[in-house]
């Protein structure tokens, strides 16, 4: 059988013939096809939606005070099922859940904090078979989720599976497995230290979620540490402020209403406020309640608000960082450095 002899010429057409005869068999115009430049869609992106600081707070003031019986950015001191029973079908924008470990967790083991002492007592522990623990409180928020929701549930991976199973059987579909990694551990002589948590983006329209990318390579492994703040009072497990305001920020539009079933010290109510979102929150502890009250009173409305936009690198970073992405961009838009640069 005859080899095949392939090649492109100056023009940008690839001919392939016959080896023993040089008869011409196919022609195909590879012209228009781009090489790919690593980082340049950088130098294009836009996120998917964005809101002015004017837009971002008009759209807060437009949203209903009241979902069923309960009053918006207000925690409630009672059982999340009980609570999310009243609210009504689809009057949630977005759920951000961190429940019990379900490892008879006293809330003040020093692998969690530095100082038990200043942990607040009262953390509930879950009595029951955790799946059907998992099961009852996912149903609610199946159910009280707009068809565009998204619930992002943290877990240790103790619990994992019972959580997934949870969220299928209720109806919630897996987006995202999210790993969040902290520079934290306790010591281990014979296995792994354990220096992750498990965040699963779970929504209830595999169609119609609402997913904001307000970057242009979001991966799903966040790197974050965890919040340490001597002196103070807190629950026994507190997740940082970024954290959460990731969940909000990608998942939610300003004026959305964001539920925490299980509200602890209140770093959902806080996040959500400071960037014009809505709350509402229950919460079995009531001795936290002074710890919440500071927390939320201690944040402006919209404080941590800025323009998606505005958030991304500029030009000027961004052509440091990726000379030759620059300069193909440059080449594509017919621009020179000078031009691009005196702006930032």
């Amino acid at each position: 059988m005859a080899s095949l002899v392939i090649w492109c010429g100056d023009s940008g057409t690839m001919t392939v013939r016959n080896g023993s005869d040089g008869q011409r068999i196919e022609r195909a115009s590879t012209r228009g096809r781009r090489k790919y430049i690593p980082h340049l869609a950088e130098f294009y992106f836009r996120p998917t939606h964005d809101w002015t600081l004017e837009e971002a707070q008009a759209l807060f003031d437009a949203t209903r005070n009241m979902i069923g019986p309960y009053a918006l950015d207000r925690v409630y001191y009672m059982d999340c099922i009980q609570g999310m029973s009243s609210l009504p079908a689809e009057s949630i924008d977005l759920v951000i859940a961190d429940p019990p470990f379900g490892i008879d967790f006293d809330g003040k083991s020093s692998m969690y904090n530095r100082d038990s002492g200043l942990v607040v007592s009262g953390y509930g522990e879950v009595t029951e078979e955790y799946e059907r623990f998992a099961l009852r409180w996912l149903t609610h928020v199946t159910r009280v989720l707009s068809p565009s929701g998204s619930a992002y549930v943290f877990s240790g991976w103790t619990n994992l599976e019972a959580i997934l199973t949870a969220a299928r059987v209720s109806g919630l579909h897996l987006l995202n497995h999210i790993i969040w990694h902290y520079p934290f551990g306790v010591f281990t002589r014979r296995k792994f230290v354990t220096s992750h948590y498990h965040i699963l983006l779970l929504v209830k329209d595999s169609q119609k979620y609402m997913f904001n990318k307000i970057e242009n390579y979001p991966q799903d492994v966040w790197v974050l540490r965890r919040p340490y703040r001597p002196g103070r009072l807190k629950n026994g497990t507190k997740l940082p402020l970024e954290l959460v305001q990731k969940c909000i920020d990608y998942s939610s539009r300003p004026g959305d209403v964001v539920l925490d079933p299980f509200m602890g010290n209140g770093t959902t109510a806080v996040a959500a406020r400071g960037s014009w979102r809505h709350f509402i929150g229950f919460e079995i502890n009531r001795d936290l309640q002074p710890i919440m009250e500071a927390e939320i009173a201690g944040v402006e409305l919209g404080q941590f608000y800025v323009p998606y936009r505005d958030r991304l690198q500029t030009i000027r970073e961004l052509a440091k960082k990726y000379p030759r992405a620059f300069k193909e961009y440059l080449r594509r838009e017919g621009l020179t450095a000078e031009e691009v640069l005196q702006d930032g």
